[in-house]
């Protein structure tokens, strides 16, 4: 079987009668159970047409639950054959409604396939696309003693999280979880609407390279169903499984501390948070004593009471308690404030009053504990909006007084509504902008734009909000963060439908460079050799070249 093994195009055994092939992978096991087709009026049907955000629910005809590649595929074909829209769901996080909307007729449910092994055959670990980021966590270090280096929510599916490029806790000390994807097996659709699997790996003489390389960073619906992927770090030599992907650190010390909004002043605000930028921009590139350190700035709304600061490092490096003391004076300087203990929620994490004062903690404890420390996310009510920047140098202070007037308004609040700054660069850095789809590869840090609700009637004012801060913070750049000295465009798992809208998107810049920069191209090259019927598609998907 060679690195790039495919299901020859000629023909697929599927209700309509095409006849079968082998697995791809060469490694098919017996699906734990047979496909099973939800439809309106079945009591499992609600559950499976929504995600995390209550914005966003479908009507689709039907929900297929799938447990292998070969069912994947099945479902494909039948759709293709139907001329039924089809979307996936891995892990329901999808901020916008590309999966649940209401053009879909078919959804694919991939979240029964979890399965998480070493795969001795490519000398990686096999992750099926409906694992979430807490499956795969659990097993690899249980067994392994190895990590991937990916995001923090528990539930977040690795489908999209790892074709959006996907980054977290660990990114400055190991960088993307792609940097480590060695082969992704996906479900394309030919140009004679053919459901074939197809498996592409980074090795440079695979003749599908180009599909593997669209996969890390180039936004999940946009070529096939991924199925399956395989992580190995680069450079790695050996056979044993302990040696083939980065280990985390045994223990890391986990800090939470907060300011009182009533006694922080424009001033106080503007100190703190260019603070925190000036030791982003100075730590941005790989190799100083930093590189096991990231930090999560909350910024979140007055009337949520505190601005909150967590911080993460590893341990296990020599003075770790002293570097950590150092950079939480290097942001505190000068703020005028004393910082105390986090007992409000912030954002995705829940109050942490404990953590006042460093602790240490065994790795997966924390991750856990970070993974689930507010019930937000569980919320079946929970409404939500979003947008992103990527930041390449200290944010200007008249951005940072945008920032201040929008969270300070009195005629909004809402508490969970916020902007947060989180740590990049690093490692992250050390890889060229063109090696991956990912192409933000010398930024600092990274922002987000949030606002979570529960309440149909609050839409208008939640979205309204988030739109104001967002444009008139980046006013001078047509209402969005172009690529310049200061900021490199948005981040693709955290998209923003707006980007498309020359109403809030006024800079003449496309929502395909703020995303994917001089990548985009060859994306779209990728597009039309795996995808030339456009038939995976959504309201931001990679277009065929010429639309």
């Amino acid at each position: 079987m060679t690195n790039a093994a495919v299901l020859a195009g000629a023909a697929v055994p599927v209700a309509t009668g095409r006849a079968a092939a082998a697995d791809a992978a060469g490694t098919a096991e017996a699906a734990p159970f047979p496909a099973t087709t939800v439809h309106p009026g079945d009591a499992r049907y609600p559950d499976l047409v929504r995600g995390v955000n209550q914005r966003w629910t479908a009507r689709p005809e039907s929900v297929r639950l799938v447990a292998s590649t070969e069912q994947v595929r099945d479902a494909v074909q039948q759709a293709a054959d139907a001329g039924k829209r089809l979307t996936v769901r891995g892990g329901g996080h999808c901020y916008e409604d590309f999966v649940f909307n209401d053009a879909v007729e078919t959804v694919v449910d991939l979240s029964e396939m979890t399965s998480v092994r070493h795969d001795e055959q490519r000398g990686a670990f096999e992750v099926e696309a409906g694992a979430t980021l807490t499956d795969v966590y659990e097993r690899l270090y249980k067994a392994y003693g190895v990590v991937v280096p990916g995001g923090v929510c528990y539930s977040v599916g690795v489908g999209g999280h790892v074709s959006g490029g996907g980054w977290g806790m660990l990114c400055r000390r190991d960088g993307l979880i792609v940097d480590h994807l060695y082969a992704v097996e996906v479900v394309v659709v030919d140009a004679q609407r053919r459901a074939r699997v197809v498996v592409a790996t980074r090795e440079p003489d695979d003749p599908h390279r180009e599909l593997w390389w669209a996969h890390t960073g180039g936004g999940g619906g946009n070529f096939g169903v991924v199925t399956r992927y395989w992580f190995r770090s680069p450079g790695t030599t050996g056979t044993a499984p302990g040696s083939l992907l980065p280990r985390p650190p045994a223990e890391v010390l986990l800090s939470a501390v907060s300011w009182p909004w009533e006694e922080m002043t424009q001033q106080a605000v503007t100190r703190l948070v260019r603070n925190y930028g000036a030791w982003h921009e100075a730590h941005a590139a790989a190799g100083g004593p930093y590189d096991g350190l990231v930090a999560n700035l909350s910024l979140s709304h007055r009337s949520n009471g505190q601005i909150g600061l967590l911080t993460q490092m590893d341990a296990t490096l020599p003075d770790a308690r002293g570097l950590l003391d150092a950079f939480l004076r290097a942001v505190s300087d000068g703020v005028g404030v004393p910082h105390g203990a986090v007992t409000n929620a912030m954002g995705e994490h829940g109050p942490m009053p404990e953590f006042a004062t460093p602790r240490r903690l065994p790795w997966l404890q924390a991750t856990r504990y970070l993974g689930v420390t507010n019930s937000v996310l569980v919320d079946p009510t929970l409404r939500g909006d979003h947008k992103s920047a990527y930041v390449r140098r200290n944010l200007p202070e008249q951005q940072i007084a945008t920032m201040y007037r929008h969270l300070t308004r009195t005629d909004f609040a809402n508490p969970n509504a916020m902007v947060l700054l989180s740590s990049y660069g690093a490692a992250v850095n050390s890889v060229s902008r063109n090696a991956t789809a990912s192409v933000h590869r010398d930024s600092a840090f990274k922002l987000l734009y949030q606002t979570y609700w529960h309440s149909a009637d609050e839409d208008a004012a939640n979205i309204a909000w988030l739109r104001d801060i967002y444009e008139e913070v980046y006013a001078r750049t047509g209402g969005v963060p172009v690529s310049d000295d200061n900021t490199d465009g948005c981040y693709v798992n955290y998209p923003d439908i707006d980007l498309n809208d020359p109403r809030r998107n006024r800079s003449g810049i496309p929502w395909t460079t703020l995303y994917y920069g001089e990548n985009y191209p060859r994306l779209q090259r990728v597009k039309a050799a795996w995808d030339p019927t456009d038939f995976f598609r959504h309201g931001q998907s990679v277009r065929p070249p010429g639309l």
